[in-house]
């Protein structure tokens, strides 16, 4: 199952006490995947069209619960092979279909049309209780999470940028940033942040999915730091293997070249360790030290080292240059 099934087949359960709160949670599914249709008689039905087997869960329950009505159920198969099936919800009998657009603030107490139908009425949203209600319905028709394991990615599908920025607004209600873009026939309000994703969950009261998407996050945060860590380390292991090879070449080479002899006594104790201790760090040398040092000033010693090889190469070099000259 999905992380976005898991998130909405909780969100079912999820219904309020609160008579407003399920008003506001069905106009939003209603804005979402509802129609107004005229019957022969020249009445009015509406209807939910819907392939989400929990939108349609869901709508039923808010008309029995919130209206006491009972829903027409219709499942259609669009051919004997396809998996895909639609579920409509249709409820009939002028009376109740003008109590529910009533509710909704799909008319006015006339029985006229109230404005666009496609947009957040405020009075459906006038409390922080109802605006959670609302974006849960929102969620259940438009939503959808990635799989947290794989990345961080919440979106909102709605056919209006109008409505796609009255989401928004009330998604910024609870310090939450949604991104607006056009995909296809769609505006798609979206989070990417897994923190504010989390905020969403509370919001939505999809409390289960929300502790799996911590637990997720938290698992994902320390192997993170662990990986940095390790790369950290073996970033360090790396250079100070670098630097002890580079000590150790340039040692050779004044032994070789110059003799242990001529060094100054401290120049020769810092080369005989690390000599026999090739893989020890700056601050285990300094420690073995007769007179134990600080890593700094092991590292002043190896740098005049390093240096001295230096100046002798440069001598080899131009004394080769020339004679190699003087006999052409």
């Amino acid at each position: 199952m999905s992380f976005s099934r898991k998130v909405k087949e909780e969100l079912v359960t999820q219904t309020s006490d609160a008579r407003h709160c399920r008003i506001a949670e069905f106009a939003a599914i209603f804005m979402l995947c509802g129609k107004i249709r005229k019957t022969g008689a020249g009445g009015l039905r509406i209807q939910i069209d819907t392939e989400n087997l929990t939108v349609a869960r869901k709508s039923y329950i808010l008309l029995r619960k919130t209206f006491d009505v009972q829903a027409e159920i219709a499942v259609r198969r669009h051919n004997a092979k396809a998996a895909n099936v639609s579920y409509t919800l249709a409820v009939s009998g002028q009376k109740q279909v003008l109590m529910i657009l009533k509710a909704v603030k799909l008319i006015d107490e006339a029985g006229n049309l109230w404005g666009n139908s496609l947009q957040v009425h405020n009075r459906l949203v006038q409390n922080t209780c109802c605006r959670r209600a609302y974006l849960r319905g929102s969620f259940l028709v438009a939503g959808s999470i990635t799989n947290p394991e794989r990345a961080y990615h919440l979106e909102l599908a709605v056919p209006s940028k109008q409505y796609a920025v009255q989401l928004q607004k009330l998604l910024a209600g609870f310090q939450i940033d949604g991104k607006i873009v056009e995909r296809k026939k769609y505006y798609v309000l979206y989070v990417k942040e897994g923190a504010q994703i989390v905020d969403f969950l509370n919001v939505i009261e999809a409390h289960r999915a929300l502790m799996e998407l911590e637990n997720v996050r938290i698992v994902k945060e320390v192997r993170n730091s662990v990986n940095r860590q390790v790369n950290c380390e073996t970033a360090n292991i790396n250079k100070t293997v670098t630097a002890a090879a580079k000590h150790m070449e340039n040692i050779r080479y004044l032994q070789a070249n110059l003799g242990f002899s001529q060094l100054a006594d401290n120049l020769r104790e810092i080369a005989e360790l690390r000599m026999e201790y090739p893989d020890s760090s700056l601050q285990e040398l300094g420690e073995m030290l007769p007179e134990p040092i600080s890593k700094s000033g092991v590292n002043h010693r190896l740098r005049k080292i390093s240096k001295l090889a230096e100046q002798i190469r440069e001598k080899k070099g131009a004394f080769t240059y020339q004679k190699e000259d003087s006999e052409s």
